[in-house]
């Protein structure tokens, strides 16, 4: 008959082996957040080279390609530096590598160029980054520096 002791121990080992899986597994799956908030379309009347530029690092963003939806941004923003949502999205991009500087630069960005935005003034993400006010009014901003 085996001791109780033994048993323990066993199911202990195997708890200990299950959080090694665990955590191993989150380090294959290339980093990054567990739950990703929604990236931002281009509105209507975005750049036509900017649009498809953050359309397709949309598609890149869900695919968890961290570095090719980060040029793909960028790309974006390139062709369109005030396209708000590229840099929301590139804000996105940077909170899921954990870059928390980066993030915030551009959620700060994002957020001064569309003050009257919901989807980007309401997000989770930007308040992780930001100290911003729940109903903006459209002129109100925050810099990178205010905390």
């Amino acid at each position: 008959m085996i001791s109780r002791n033994v048993v323990v121990i066993v199911i202990g080992m195997i708890g200990f082996i299950g959080l090694i899986g665990v955590t191993l597994a989150g380090c294959v799956g290339g980093g990054g957040r567990d739950t990703l908030e929604p990236a931002l379309s281009a509105p209507p009347k975005a750049a036509p080279a900017a649009a498809a530029a953050n359309k397709e690092g949309i598609k890149l963003f869900y695919a968890r390609q961290w570095e090719a939806a980060k040029a793909k941004y960028e790309e974006a923003i390139k062709a369109q530096p005030t396209l708000a949502e590229a840099h929301y999205n590139l804000g996105l991009v940077y909170d899921a590598l954990r870059d928390d500087k980066e993030a915030r630069k551009h959620f700060v960005e994002a957020a001064n160029l569309a003050p009257g935005n919901k989807a980007i003034w309401s997000s989770p993400a930007l308040r992780q980054h930001g100290d911003v006010m729940a109903n903006p009014k459209s002129g109100d901003f925050f810099s990178p520096g205010h905390h």
